[in-house]
């Protein structure tokens, strides 16, 4: 049986704390060029700021606890972070072809995460663009992906 998206039109504390803790996870399984500070400084923005700017959608283990998300605003997605713990059994794929179904068609990607470039290559997305620094103006190079 295929878990089943569910989509976050309200959020929890209990389901903000969580989806908080995958972002952290993944961002430290992931995301090596990002010191400890980089971390700190982005947590309190996801938790506060950027979980409330999008729409989400998330896959539950069997416990119900929250193992990946994805969140888009309009055709783009804005994030996809899955547990650690979960990486490799498809959670990913599931979120983003759930975000394609509802007409997301591009997507940014650290170019220093080549397994998260490889994933979204590996789905049909291409680079159309480059920046040098990230939305926040730190120095880690964006790659703009879209796909037709």
């Amino acid at each position: 049986m295929t878990p089943a998206i569910e989509t976050l039109t309200t959020l929890s504390p209990t389901d903000r704390q969580r989806l908080v803790e995958v972002w952290e996870g993944a961002v430290r399984a992931t995301h090596h060029f990002l010191c400890e500070d980089d971390i700190q400084f982005f947590k309190p923005l996801v938790r506060d700021a950027y979980l409330d700017s999008v729409r989400l959608a998330c896959l539950r283990d069997a416990d119900g606890c929250i193992a990946g998300f994805v969140g888009t605003d309009g055709a783009k997605v804005e994030m996809l972070f899955v547990d650690p713990a979960q990486h490799g059994r498809g959670i990913g794929r599931m979120l983003m072809d759930h975000a394609l179904a509802h007409g997301a068609r591009t997507v940014d990607v650290n170019e220093q995460n080549p397994q998260a470039v490889g994933f979204y290559m590996h789905l049909g997305f291409v680079q159309y663009d480059r920046s040098d620094v990230d939305g926040a103006g730190k120095p880690f190079p964006i790659l703009h992906l879209r796909k037709d």
